[in-house]
């Protein structure tokens, strides 16, 4: 079985982890987490909880969610069902790339996993039908720390390929990015790699 291979996107700090998979007439063998392959990735953080996601109706938008710090936390995102879009906001204070959107389809088909460091807003749009998603987050959930940005924010430029079916109150609800928003400061996590 072949091991992991970890992907640079264009933001810094944000990869893609891509599974060999070993597949005969059974069926397929994958693996989907190895903390030593991993290593890099995670430096000093753990996994603390494992998240578990079903979006009924295609077309429907979660995000976009974080963490503020000291409660922030990074998050291996993994599609084991249908397919969804997964679009990270980075919102690190004095990154290049501030308020720059990066995207990737995730199925349980491509195997594609998406680590998502501290300083980004995350959500996605299900493109199928009854799609599940599987998250490896660092961090407990806070729930005082807990906060997002409008999916439909102009200053984002996201475009969802699908017609928005549905979306939570609280979601449609997130503020727009305004002058005042300067990002997070997230260098208590280190250098991203």
């Amino acid at each position: 079985m072949g091991k992991l291979t970890i992907s640079e996107t264009p933001l810094k700090g944000l990869y893609i982890v891509e599974t060999n998979a070993f597949i005969d007439p059974r069926g397929a063998f994958a693996r989907w987490f190895c903390e030593e392959e991993l290593a890099a990735l995670l430096g000093k953080r753990h996994i603390k909880n494992v998240n578990f996601s079903r979006t009924v109706k295609k077309g429907s938008i979660r995000g976009m969610h974080f963490q503020k710090p000291p409660h922030a936390e990074m998050k291996l995102v993994r599609c084991i069902r249908g397919r969804i879009l997964d679009v990270v906001v980075d919102i690190r204070a004095g990154s290049p790339t501030f308020l720059q959107h990066y995207s990737v389809e995730l199925s349980a088909e491509n195997m594609k996993m998406f680590a998502v460091p501290e300083g980004f807003a995350h959500g996605f749009q299900s493109l199928e039908d009854d799609s599940e998603i599987m998250y490896l987050v660092t961090e407990f959930y806070s729930p005082e720390s807990e906060a997002g940005l409008r999916f439909s924010d102009p200053a984002l430029k996201i475009e969802w390929p699908l017609l928005v079916t549905d979306i939570s109150a609280k979601d449609a609800g997130h503020p727009l990015v305004d002058d005042n928003f300067v990002g997070l400061d997230v260098s208590m996590y280190g250098e991203q790699i």
